[in-house]
């Protein structure tokens, strides 16, 4: 029984960059509280659409309405409700990440959350990467087998790392 794992790393040079913002406003009047939040994330939503990020590519993904307080239980004083709106959108024209990035800082967001640089083709390359990864592991199988006067037989058994970062790595055990 030979074990061997094979491993590929498919380099891609990105093609969109999906934007996660947080705009939250805080006021002790909810009503007003929740108009402030909309208007910023409608100027960010203008925003994006000044850059062409199609209306498919723009979604809320998370809404929270709480109350907020300032010190400990005996001495606890209402600061206002916080109302946090997330905003995730994908610009798919990379050469206009950096300028839009400025933009949306400007814009009165609250956090950035993250800005990936990904693929939309992730499927095709993780395959390529797959296939280089099992050819690899029968590479390195044939060789320790011809080290040993013996040939490769049917695969024992088969296993697929998950993914972790940019690698796809595969397992191939053979007999």
């Amino acid at each position: 029984l030979i074990t061997v794992t094979g491993e590929a790393e498919v380099r891609v040079v990105p093609d969109e960059v999906v934007f996660d913002l947080t705009v939250q406003t805080i006021d002790k009047n909810l009503r007003l509280a929740k108009a402030q939040t909309d208007e910023r994330v409608k100027r960010l939503v203008e925003l994006t659409r000044r850059y062409e990020v199609a209306p498919k590519d723009v979604q809320t993904d998370y809404i929270r309405v709480e109350p907020r307080y300032r010190g400990n239980d005996e001495t606890r004083l209402f600061v206002g409700y916080a109302v946090r709106k997330d905003l995730l959108f994908t610009l798919r024209d990379v050469t206009k990440a950096e300028a839009l990035l400025s933009e949306v800082i400007e814009s009165g967001i609250t956090r950035v959350n993250g800005v990936s640089f990904r693929t939309s083709e992730l499927r095709k390359h993780r395959d390529q990467a797959r296939v280089l990864a099992v050819r690899a592991a029968r590479e390195k199988a044939v060789a320790l087998a011809g080290e040993l006067g013996q040939k490769v037989g049917k695969a024992y058994s088969i296993e697929e790392d998950v993914p972790t970062g940019r690698m796809m790595s595969q397992n191939v055990t053979s007999n």
